[in-house]
């Protein structure tokens, strides 16, 4: 059937009237792709952590403690992902504080298969069940990170009391202070209702309304740091509490006079390749859409990552005479962890850039700075997760200049990308960086006391040397 021209024309009319009128009322749609994005990325990050990480980390140790160390990973994510639904996700992405957020969405009250979630983009959201989702693989990865800082000494009993309160006095209030907002849609529906008051006391109103909104966000937020996947949340929150860790509970059982080296590189490697690959759920997936953001976030952790491994294993090869495959899929981490913070605000070439100087900064950390000081750090988390945090942290400030190819950051108020300002934005990403390590580090370092006192942090002398898969565990990760 079709219509003559006049008709059709009425009907656009019509539609375009009735559109016009009910537009200030439309609720925020949810792009059924989007979704799927989501959806995957989620899964992408679980596959960082299990088996990823845990595969990264199990090879790097001795073979008697590679179950122990399967074990932390694996129980890690388990209880994260229960306190989360419980309360951890109301805690973290509703308002309540600068610091932390309430209880109005704990047992995930009033979220539902039909409630949404803001992306970055003005009337696109995602159902808040799939972000709940999402943000619980950061929440499980980020304190299995720490596992690695005092892998081969620490009882799976205090591991398992240090977890959730980490996680619940630490992650929680970090991930609140960086990411929580108002979301886009909001912010615009008061700029927009302020442009349009008609007097002054209506323009007071509607000032008071955005200025009130602006506040409902979390203190580094609010700073105006910028932390497009995790660098301060997960990496350098994680990074300063490993070596908190590493210096209170004190060094490995013959550590400095006894070979420990890794038992499997090759685990190690696989490892390290399915945290690159789940890292595509990371940081394009922080975009929280499938347009141009993810794929540029998507470039970026591909070349940014190959930079790194690059940078690592030349630099290493030119000092030490060889290049080792545990130099390169370190600084492959290395490159992951810089760019987490920069993916969806650098250029590609920046975020080269990123990758080149993070790899030699994290190996020199991991060599000299670490033999230095004589601290046991296990599997390096502080030099790779919290010294690439901060390089990425601090380097994000410097490539999001839409000079230097990056993106710029939205003003939403205005409705365009805002104007650069090295010093400030430089300024924000430090209070960023040295609030996460000051809330983390001293945080950390008294729930390590608290778990002493309680059921003590170590394995004794003899437990350490026999390798605690046997002793913890009843089980040997080979029988041969």
């Amino acid at each position: 059937m079709t219509f003559k021209r006049p008709h059709s024309a009425g009907l656009a009319a019509l539609a375009f009237g009735l559109f016009a009128a009910t537009a200030a009322y439309a609720e925020p749609t949810v792009n059924k792709g989007d979704n799927a994005w989501m959806m995957t990325s989620t899964v992408l990050v679980l596959l960082m952590t299990i088996p990823g990480l845990a595969l990264f980390y199990g090879g790097l140790v001795r073979s008697k403690n590679m179950l122990s160390v399967l074990m932390q990973v694996f129980y890690t994510v388990c209880i994260v992902t229960v306190l989360w639904a419980l309360y951890g996700y109301s805690l973290a992405f509703t308002g309540g504080s600068d610091f932390i957020g309430g209880f109005s969405k704990a047992f995930l009250a009033g979220v539902t298969p039909d409630s949404k979630a803001a992306t970055f983009s003005v009337d696109a959201n995602i159902s808040e069940l799939i972000y709940v989702c999402f943000q619980m693989t950061f929440a499980a990865i980020t304190p299995a990170l720490i596992v690695g800082a005092f892998a081969e000494r620490m009882k799976f009993s205090a591991v398992a009391l240090f977890i959730p309160l980490w996680v619940t006095l630490i992650y929680f209030p970090i991930a609140h202070m960086v990411w929580y907002w108002a979301g886009p849609d909001a912010i615009t529906d008061a700029a927009k209702a302020l442009a349009a008051a008609a007097d002054g006391a209506a323009k007071t109103a509607a000032q008071a309304k955005l200025d009130e909104i602006n506040a409902d966000a979390g203190w580094i937020f609010k700073k105006g740091a910028i932390d497009f996947a995790g660098g301060t949340v997960v990496h350098i929150n994680a990074g300063i509490a490993g070596l908190v860790g590493a210096l209170l509970i004190g060094k490995r059982t013959g550590y400095g006079k006894e070979l420990m080296a890794p038992h499997s590189l090759t685990m190690s490697m696989i490892g390290a390749s399915l945290l690159w690959v789940g890292w595509f759920g990371f940081n394009a997936g922080s975009n929280l859409e499938a347009s141009g953001g993810a794929a540029l976030a998507m470039t970026n952790s591909f070349v940014a990552t190959a930079a790194a491994a690059l940078s690592w294993m030349f630099a290493e090869w030119i000092i030490k005479g060889h290049p080792s495959m545990l130099g390169a899929i370190s600084g492959a981490v290395a490159g992951l962890v810089a760019v987490t913070p920069a993916a969806g605000f650098s250029g590609p070439m920046g975020a080269i850039v990123l990758g080149l100087v993070v790899g030699v900064v994290c190996l020199f950390f991991c060599t000299v700075v670490k033999n230095a000081l004589g601290y046991d750090d296990s599997l390096d988390v502080f030099g790779v997760h919290c010294v690439g945090g901060i390089v990425g942290a601090l380097g994000t400030g410097i490539l999001v200049n839409p000079a230097l190819g990056g993106t710029g950051v939205m003003d939403y108020v205005a409705g365009k990308i805002g104007d650069y300002d090295f010093v400030a934005q430089m300024t924000s990403q430090v209070w960023g960086v040295c609030t996460t390590l000051v809330w983390s580090g001293i945080g950390s370092a008294i729930l390590y006391k608290v778990v002493d006192v309680i059921v003590g942090l170590r394995a004794n002398v003899e437990t350490e040397r026999e390798g605690l898969d046997i002793t913890e565990h009843t089980e040997r990760a080979y029988n041969m």
